[in-house]
């Protein structure tokens, strides 16, 4: 594969990225949620976070084995394969964005899907019960990115990456940056070859990674807090739809983050293999 055409694709992921950076730094809230303020119950922050971590728990020790049969996960892999022989063979760089072009399709669905499920539950009233719906379908987009640019996600680590990547999607200000160069230094590590750990000096120095346990809960403490005044707004019927449109907004915007990371990943060990 021509370095040319990896180095124009990261140049391009790389604009992608700064664009998600700048669009996301200062937090955008509408001004009804100033006017939802007081009648939020203090304790919600806290009820959302053990729903979101037990949703988590749940979903990764038993549904992900359901999450699959939606996913088409063998279908996916065959795409990869296909998409891996052609890149081998023609060594351009449409056979490069052929891998984006697969993971952009899996989103568009999941957010239509998310649309639906959302708007659904926000006219029943739902907004505490959609919490679990909501991660499934959000976790099936993942997975499916993940899959496009042929990266696993049932090992501890790779659950570890995604609960990160949800984290610092829904990151602001310098913590958005922090975070986001924290997993940047990740997906380095993570493609360097074997024989290149001993010797080649690590630019990101120490990076202490966070226990499966403990990340699960620094998520849910994001996801509680970003999403606090929609899945209020949501438990009330007619009037959730409101709260519940939220959903997309979320699903979108994490996965549009889990998009570019996952490029990021396969571009580099591209790059890295090609050098």
């Amino acid at each position: 594969m021509q370095n040319k055409y990896l180095e124009q694709e990261w140049r391009q992921m790389r604009k992608e990225e700064q664009r998600f950076l700048n669009e996301n730094r200062i937090p955008r809230k509408p001004g009804w949620q100033q006017r939802v303020e007081k009648y939020v119950p203090d304790k919600l922050e806290g009820t959302l976070n053990t729903v979101f971590c037990k949703a988590f728990e749940v979903i990764f020790e038993k549904g992900t084995g359901a999450i699959e049969k939606t996913c088409g996960k063998e279908k996916k892999q065959h795409s990869y394969q296909v998409h891996e022989y052609a890149a081998r063979i023609r060594g351009n760089r449409k056979s490069l964005q052929a891998f984006g072009r697969e993971a952009n399709t899996g989103k568009l669905i999941n957010t239509a899907v998310s649309a639906v499920e959302g708007v659904g539950m926000g006219v029943l009233g739902m907004g505490i019960p959609d919490i679990p719906v909501f991660l499934a379908v959000l976790l099936k987009s993942i997975y499916e990115i993940a899959l496009s640019y042929g990266f696993s996600y049932d090992t501890e680590e790779e659950r570890i990456f995604i609960l990160r990547l949800i984290e610092t999607a829904l990151s602001h200000e310098e913590a958005l940056t922090a975070r986001d160069a924290e997993l940047n230094c990740w997906i380095e590590r993570i493609a360097r070859q074997p024989q290149e750990t001993a010797d080649a000096p690590d630019a990101c120095g120490e990076l202490p990674v966070p226990s499966f346990k403990a990340q699960i809960r620094r998520t849910s403490d994001a996801l509680a807090a970003e999403l606090l005044y929609l899945k209020f707004v949501q438990g009330i019927p007619i009037i959730g739809v409101a709260g519940g449109w939220s959903d997309v907004v979320y699903q979108k915007k994490i996965s549009d983050y889990a998009a570019v990371k996952y490029k990021r990943r396969f571009l580099e060990e591209k790059r890295r293999g090609s050098s």
